[in-house]
């Protein structure tokens, strides 16, 4: 009897609900982004906000808040690359990268707040998501101030591009699965929301996207608990808990392969909140995300033809470089290792308990703080020249290459 529950629990017809809404997640997570760049001018706003980095710290907050709002790091960072090769000084660029790495976090922490109504599967869900935020910020703290005052990065990219730039490049920016299988459905679905008046469209457009995230993780959590046998379970124990470093490399390869750190590490969230995968399990997969995901920015570097192209492939070689050796030395290290988990599983506690601590923390890290200092400049008018100079370089660069390729 208990054989027979089993299989019709793990039925060839569960799995098919499972991938299902694995895809309805993804949709979800692809329709916030592109609500998120609707209403936040996409590129061009981050531009904008850009122009009013003034200092690293200033710049690390813009990177935060440009990220968030636009919700995809590989949009950001291409951005400034961009901007760079558009004639924005490296040292500058730099921590706006950093600070894209902290905004990118914002939608698996969304994601979690799809199971806000169960206590203890919320408590694994925001620790699984915030634990990518708190290794990011973590990173951010200890490599900045070596940035600002040595110049470690700067300088060890600046040798690494021009050794790619003496070799043979190889661009394979055309070879993007999520975009072939989610972006169609998302712009349909835009397209469906357009004829609303002013930015209600976008708006709606992009709670729609939320409702999309929570149903399909209250009901993924559901039927993963239904269909998560002993074997099923030591299947998924043994891929993802053969150890920190195969988890880094799982993460960096699906992540190389989708393009988007966002999607990868969103996917892991009911896995956490059904308690099928620890957070110990996880945080490997994460930060071989945070690699991953450096690839759009070189691939977007490998496009550029302006003069300034060996900065543009500099500052994307600063991304991953920030990100390859902050997973290093994380993990060569057990004390600070453990320290993302453990404020992770902290910030879990306090949720568990209030649920108001998520929404301050969200809105508070993301949106906020950096939006305050976004409006402190701008009340002051308080742009930097470079930047503004980038971007209308950029734009140039731009319609040159338009008129090239007519």
């Amino acid at each position: 009897m208990n054989n027979s529950k089993t299989e019709l629990k793990s039925s060839p017809l569960t799995w098919v609900i499972v991938i299902g809404l694995v895809y309805l997640l993804m949709v979800g997570v692809g329709v916030i982004g592109a609500g998120f760049k609707w209403f936040s001018g996409g590129t061009e706003g981050a531009e904008m906000i850009f122009s009013f980095a003034t200092n690293p710290l200033v710049g690390v907050v813009l990177g935060t808040l440009a990220t968030a709002l636009v919700q995809s790091s590989s949009t950001v960072t291409s951005v400034i690359v961009a901007l760079v090769a558009g004639g924005m000084p490296v040292e500058i660029a730099i921590p706006m990268v950093m600070g894209a790495n902290m905004g990118t976090t914002i939608t698996n922490t969304i994601v979690s707040l799809g199971n806000i109504g169960e206590t203890k599967a919320f408590h694994r869900s925001f620790s699984a998501a915030t634990v990518h935020d708190f290794f990011n910020l973590y990173a951010i703290f200890i490599v900045l101030p070596l940035e600002i005052f040595f110049h470690p990065l700067q300088k060890i990219a600046g040798v690494m591009a021009h050794w790619f730039l003496d070799g043979r490049s190889v661009s394979i920016s055309d070879i993007n699965v999520l975009s072939v299988i989610i972006k169609p459905v998302v712009v349909f679905l835009q397209g469906l929301f357009q004829s609303m008046p002013g930015m209600m469209d976008a708006i709606v457009f992009t709670v729609f996207g939320v409702a999309l995230v929570f149903f399909s993780v209250i009901y993924m959590s559901k039927v993963l608990r239904s269909i998560m046998t002993t074997s099923t379970k030591a299947l998924l124990d043994k891929s993802l808990g053969k150890g920190v470093f195969i988890g880094i490399l799982a993460g960096t390869v699906i992540t190389m392969i989708v393009q988007s750190s966002s999607t990868t590490t969103s996917l892991l969230i009911p896995l956490a909140g059904a308690g099928v995968l620890s957070l110990r399990q996880i945080f490997p997969f994460t930060l071989g995300a945070n690699i991953g995901t450096t690839i759009t920015a070189l691939l977007a570097a490998t496009a550029i033809i302006s003069g300034n192209k060996v900065f543009a492939l500099q500052i994307a070689f600063v991304h991953f470089l920030f990100n390859f050796l902050g997973v290093l030395f994380f993990v060569s290290v057990p004390w600070l290792y453990q320290l993302p988990i453990r404020s992770a599983e902290w910030l879990g506690e306090l949720t568990e308990r209030n649920r108001g601590y998520a929404f301050g923390y969200i809105f508070g890290v993301f949106f906020l703080i950096p939006g305050s200092i976004f409006g402190g400049q701008s009340i002051l008018n308080d742009h930097n020249s470079k930047v503004v100079k980038a971007e209308q370089n950029t734009k140039q660069i731009h319609t040159v290459e338009k008129e090239l390729d007519e």
